[in-house]
């Protein structure tokens, strides 16, 4: 296991590689680029200087959450060729500065939803929470709420000027179910999949967040027969998963620690974002702190079924609480995420002690 946590960046997070560096435990940080658009080749230069940084820093930086994929991908329109080979030029220029995972996702219009980036906690923390009844308004008002509340904070899959025309993009994949957004992923995994095998760079879909369909979109990736079906339809190790246990839990109905066990026996899962959740009722949810009593997921068990099922791949802490007073990227302070890598860490050292003889 390979503890990270994720960066955005000297522009983009309040959070320093330095603070970082001191997080006992940490060996890497997860990074990307956010001013090259969507669907062009991340160049060379860039990436030296993103990958220079962390080392400088003396941190490693062998995953990318996210090289975001085209809509015209999602969609399949004819243009998605042309967006296809530019992925497969950023796959092998990650690869010559060494990176060894790419986290992606493959959700229609919104790459993640949460209805409230200020949820207060009993205790006065700030979190992140989904409820139903939230999304009951007009795409545009659901838009502006989120972007509203984030903190002044570029966030990933939420593109202002990507979403300024929510509408027009809906339109766009009126006619995209599941089954057509299905057979796009598997059009695009066949063209990159031989470049990953090719330079060793392996491809790790992020499950849909929420794991069930909200505003009539298709959702592909939100269960473990969907995990199954990923895993068979491109029969590649390079062909992975990032299982975030967090996303997976908002359906109740996932057994969380099965599917971890079951697809880290298969060699699947390449990356974890390990964070809990508290259910308040049916699937409206908040995340919680990691610790299991205040969630809704044994966070013992759900690192156990990755120790004892081999798991040697990268690991996150998932989105932390404002704890402390600290402001910043919602989900993404310094303190809460320390706090999670920690007891992330001591989970995984009491699990390994207890393998060895007495």
């Amino acid at each position: 296991m390979q503890m990270t946590m994720r960066w955005f960046g000297p522009d983009e997070d309040k959070v320093t590689l330095e603070n970082i560096r001191q997080v006992p435990g940490v060996e890497g940080v997860v990074g990307a680029l956010y001013d090259v658009p969507v669907g062009e080749v991340w160049p060379l230069d860039k990436i030296e200087a993103l990958v220079g940084q962390a080392h400088r820093a003396g941190l490693k930086m062998e995953v990318i959450e996210s090289v975001n994929i085209h809509d015209d991908i999602k969609i399949g329109t004819p243009e998605r060729d042309r967006y296809i080979a530019n992925y497969q030029q950023t796959i092998r220029n990650l690869a010559k500065f060494g990176v060894k995972v790419i986290c992606y996702n493959f959700m229609p219009v919104f790459d993640w939803m949460k209805t409230d980036m200020n949820y207060v906690l009993p205790d006065g923390s700030l979190t992140m929470a989904f409820e139903k009844k939230d999304i009951d308004k007009s795409l545009e008002e659901v838009v502006r709420e989120v972007l509203d509340n984030a903190n002044g904070f570029a966030l990933p899959g939420w593109e202002p000027e990507r979403l300024a025309k929510v509408q027009e993009l809906f339109a766009r994949y009126q006619d995209v179910d599941d089954d057509k957004l299905r057979e796009n992923l598997v059009y695009f995994l066949k063209a990159v999949v031989p470049v990953c095998e090719e330079v060793g760079v392996k491809m790790a879909i992020h499950p849909d967040d929420p794991p069930y369909s909200i505003f009539g979109l298709p959702r592909i990736i939100k269960n473990r027969e969907d995990l199954d079906w990923l895993c068979n339809a491109v029969d590649s190790e390079a062909n992975g998963i990032t299982l975030c246990t967090g996303s997976i839990a908002e359906d109740p109905d996932n057994d969380v620690c099965e599917i971890l066990a079951e697809f880290t026996r298969r060699k699947r899962i390449h990356f974890a974002h390990v964070r809990n959740i508290k259910i308040i009722k049916d699937k409206d949810f908040y995340e919680s702190a990691h610790p299991s009593q205040y969630g809704s997921l044994d966070m013992y068990r759900v690192m156990q079924a990755l120790h004892d099922n081999g798991f040697d791949g990268y690991i996150r802490p998932d989105h932390g609480r404002f704890i402390w007073g600290e402001t910043g990227r919602p989900g993404y302070g310094l303190y809460d995420r320390a706090l999670g890598v920690t007891y992330l860490t001591g989970l995984w050292e009491a699990l390994n002690k207890q393998k060895q003889p007495a």
